[in-house]
């Protein structure tokens, strides 16, 4: 066998190893986190019975079991599914107690539907007698805050807490204004300005901006996996974020942009929910938020966020490694910087007595 001949099949059996390892670790998530139905589900069943395509809208629920008795609903963004957007936060959280995860449907997306499982799996925890916190993950943070401004006040007493990763809560975080001078235009804010102004009944127009995000959420990941050098647990969670991109469907994408187009900012003058709020904001922040955003402004000034969020908190999660800043909800690639200010606040929530001991 030549020298080269010999370099190529080296190259293969170590391609061949990484994909065992990357399928190995794909089945282990999948024994650990399973499809969960809650026992009722008034909410969800009368929106079928209302239009008969909702279920194209429809939200698979999956719950992986954890060791304490306050479980963290996981809502995630565009893309990855939550099942993979907290890949490196999982052991942290089940610490605390099961994790609830709830995927977007790839076919379709409503606010209606959103919000009724929700309520119907919040419900479905209070009869186990758990409160549980919900973490919300940049475009998931848009359908929390419309999600509270309809919830009641029991409904709100159920919840223990909140977190808010990277949150969008308008399309203004993402698109400037257009008399706005552009000082280098983004590939999201370019690709979501045609998916926005895309005709609904157009829908080779809808394939075809749909398509240009496909490969703009590829070019955001690539960009985020850089110059790493990827494990097993990042492959496995590579493979499944293309899936999500792969198979979304058009208008499944372009109902989730629809949704976010919805988004309406709060009101300054009542607050949404009273409890403790986490709100992470990535040092790099501004690489997706544009520089008018609503929602970068009002956390940079307690006077407004007290105002929705009364008891609330702020942090900037920065990157221990000098030049490689910690990017717009980036919890795959900078999970340490992540991980330690969560668990932070997770101990002093749920344990203040334990903190205070010690």
């Amino acid at each position: 066998m030549s020298e080269k001949a010999a370099k190529l099949q080296v190259v293969k059996n170590k391609r061949s190893v990484v994909t065992a390892f990357t399928a190995a670790a794909g089945f282990m998530r999948g024994i650990a986190i399973k499809r969960y139905t809650p026992k009722v589900r008034r909410r969800e069943f009368t929106l079928l019975e209302q239009a008969t395509d909702s279920h194209r809208s429809r939200c698979q629920i999956f719950r992986e079991k954890g060791a304490g008795n306050v479980p963290t609903i996981v809502l995630g963004g565009f893309v990855p599914d939550a099942t993979e957007t907290v890949e490196f936060q999982r052991a942290l959280l089940r610490q605390h107690g099961s994790i609830y995860y709830v995927n977007y449907a790839r076919t379709g997306f409503c606010q209606e539907m959103f919000s009724a499982q929700l309520t119907d799996l919040l419900e479905d925890l209070e009869c186990k007698g758990q409160k549980p916190l919900i973490m919300a993950i940049s475009f998931g943070c848009g359908l929390l805050t419309n999600f509270l401004k309809s919830a009641n006040e029991r409904l709100l007493e159920s919840i223990r807490g909140l977190v808010l990763v990277s949150p969008v809560i308008t399309t203004d975080d993402l698109i400037r204004p257009p008399e706005q001078k552009r000082d280098g235009i983004r590939i999201l804010e370019s690709t979501l300005k045609k998916i926005v102004a895309a005709d609904p009944a157009d829908d080779v127009d809808i394939a075809k901006q749909i398509e240009r995000s496909r490969r703009c959420f590829q070019a955001l990941f690539n960009a985020g996996a850089g110059n790493r050098t990827l494990g097993v647990r990042h492959l496995a969670i590579q493979k499944k974020i293309n899936d999500v991109i792969e198979f979304t469907t058009a208008r499944g994408g372009f109902e989730r942009v629809t949704a976010l187009r919805g988004f309406r900012f709060p009101y300054f003058s009542s607050s949404l929910f009273p409890g403790p709020v986490l709100a992470l904001l990535a040092e790099n922040e501004a690489d997706i938020l544009v520089p008018s955003s609503p929602t970068l402004k009002m956390f940079s000034e307690p006077s407004l966020f007290n105002r929705v969020f009364p008891d609330c908190r702020v942090k900037t999660v920065k990157s221990y490694i000098a030049g490689d800043g910690v990017a717009h909800a980036s919890l795959i690639f900078h999970q340490e910087a992540y991980n330690s200010v969560l668990d932070n606040w997770y101990g002093k929530l749920l344990y203040p007595r334990l903190k205070l001991a010690v």
